[in-house]
C-alpha cells in the first residue's frame, strides 16, 4: 500500500479525485504538479503540505512561488521539473495523471527511481510501451493501472498464474455521445456535442477521444503493452452502462468481469492500496436497481479512429507515437473550432501516411516521431 505519493497532474480530473482518495486513506503527499492552474495548486499545497509543487508554465511557477512564500513548499517551474517531482525521495508511489506525451519522461524517471507507478497517463504506454515495460522490469518498478478498464483487467488477472491461460482481454467502451448515429449524422456534431459524455466526467481532450473512439484504440495499445499480448488477443465491446469495466476470457471459456459504479475513485483507491483493499465511502453497485447490461460491436466505419489505432498497434514501432501525436494536435484543433469532427481521423490518417515508422525505436526516435506527426497535422 502507498504511504506517500507524488501526483503528476494534480489539478485535472484524475488528480483531484486522487487527492480525495489520499484524504480518505490518510496518505501523505510529497509533490504535486500542474501546468498553469496557480490558484488551484496553491489551495492544494496549503491543504496537503507537499515538499514540492511544480508548474510547467514558468510564469505560473513564479506566481506560485510568491503565493507560497510563507510556506515550506518548494516551487519549481518548467517541463524538466516534472522529473524531479517524479523522483522525490520520500514518495513511494507516483500517480501519472498528466495528459499527453509530457508524461513519458517523468514516468521513466520514476521507474528508474524504483517507484510504484499508478498509471493514468495512457500515452506513456501507447508511445513508449516496450521501452517503459522493459525499463520497469529492469528496475523492479511496479506498474498498477488507474484507468477503469485496465484496473478491471488487472483485478481479473490476480488469480492468473500464466499469461498463456488468457484467451483474450475484452475492453468495454461506452460508445460516447454519438453511439448509434450514422457517419453523416456524426459529421454534423459540434464541440459542445462531443463534450457530453454519457457516463463519465473527464477533461476535454479525453472526452473528445471517447467520442471518436480513439480513446478505446489507445487503450487497446496500452493493454497490449501492459499485459504483453498481441492485438489478436485484445477486443472491444460497446457497453453503454459503464458498469462492467472490462473482462478477461480464459482459454477454458471462463470469463471474469469487474463491475462497479462509474466512479474513478474506485480504481484510484485500488492502485493506492494494492494488493490490499480498503473500505470505501463510495456508493456500492446495487444490482437490483442498475439498468440492464447490454453489449454491442463497435462501428469502425463511422468511428474510424478505432481502426486507425488498431492498424498502428499492428505495425508497432513508432507507429503508435505517430498516431498519438497526430491525434493530440487534431483534437486540439477541434477544440478550437478550427476543424470538424471527421477531420480528426482524416488528419491522423494523413500523418500515418506521411511519417516514416522506426521499427525498434529509442526514446529519441519516439519523441521525433511524435513531433513529426504534429507537424504533419499543423501544416
Amino acid at each position: 500500500m502507498a504511504n506517500m505519493i507524488s501526483i503528476l497532474g494534480s489539478t485535472g480530473s484524475i488528480g483531484r479525485q486522487t487527492l480525495d482518495v489520499v484524504e480518505q486513506l490518510g496518505l501523505k503527499v510529497a509533490a504535486i504538479t500542474a501546468h498553469s492552474s496557480v490558484e488551484r495548486v496553491e489551495e492544494q499545497a496549503r491543504r496537503f503540505s507537499p515538499r514540492l509543487a511544480v508548474m510547467t508554465d514558468e510564469a505560473a511557477a513564479r506566481d506560485l512561488a510568491v503565493r507560497l512564500a510563507d510556506t515550506p513548499v518548494r516551487v519549481l517551474g518548467g517541463l524538466s521539473a516534472l522529473e524531479e517531482a517524479a523522483t522525490v525521495p520520500e514518495a513511494d508511489t507516483v500517480v501519472t495523471a498528466v495528459v499527453g506525451m509530457v508524461g513519458l519522461r517523468p514516468t521513466l524517471a520514476a521507474i528508474r527511481a524504483g517507484k510504484r507507478i499508478a498509471l493514468a497517463n495512457k500515452e506513456t504506454l501507447v508511445c513508449g510501451g516496450e521501452l517503459v515495460m522493459n525499463e520497469a522490469e529492469r528496475c523492479g518498478a511496479e506498474i498498477v493501472p488507474v484507468d477503469s478498464e485496465h484496473s478491471a483487467i488487472f483485478q481479473c488477472l490476480q488469480g492468473c498464474a500464466d499469461r498463456r491461460e488468457i484467451r483474450r482481454l475484452i475492453l468495454t467502451c461506452s460508445g460516447g455521445p454519438f453511439f448509434g448515429m450514422s457517419r453523416e449524422e456524426v459529421g454534423k456534431m459540434t464541440k459542445a456535442d462531443a463534450l457530453k459524455h454519457p457516463n463519465w466526467t473527464m477533461g476535454p481532450k479525453i472526452t473528445v477521444d471517447c467520442a471518436t473512439l480513439m480513446n478505446k484504440g489507445l487503450e487497446v495499445i496500452e493493454a497490449m503493452r501492459l499485459y504483453r499480448l498481441p492485438l489478436e488477443q485484445v477486443d472491444v465491446v460497446i457497453h453503454r452502462q459503464s458498469i462492467v469495466h472490462s473482462l478477461v476470457e480464459y482459454r477454458d471459456g471462463a470469463v471474469l468481469a469487474q463491475l462497479g459504479t462509474p466512479d474513478m475513485r474506485l480504481p484510484i483507491r485500488y492502485a493506492m492500496t494494492y494488493p490490499n483493499r480498503a473500505e470505501s465511502p463510495a456508493e456500492p453497485l446495487d444490482l437490483l436497481h442498475c439498468p440492464p447490461l447490454t453489449f454491442a460491436a463497435p462501428d469502425r466505419e463511422t468511428f474510424t479512429c478505432l481502426a486507425l489505432a488498431e492498424d498502428a498497434a499492428r505495425e508497432g514501432g513508432t507507429a503508435c507515437a505517430i498516431l498519438n501525436g497526430a491525434n493530440e494536435e487534431a483534437v486540439g484543433l477541434f477544440l478550437q473550432d478550427r476543424i470538424g469532427f471527421h477531420d480528426i481521423a482524416r488528419l491522423v490518417r494523413r500523418a500515418r501516411e506521411e511519417v516514416a515508422v522506426t521499427a525498434a525505436p529509442t526514446l529519441e526516435d519516439i519523441l521525433e516521431a511524435d513531433q513529426a506527426a504534429r507537424q504533419s497535422v499543423l501544416r
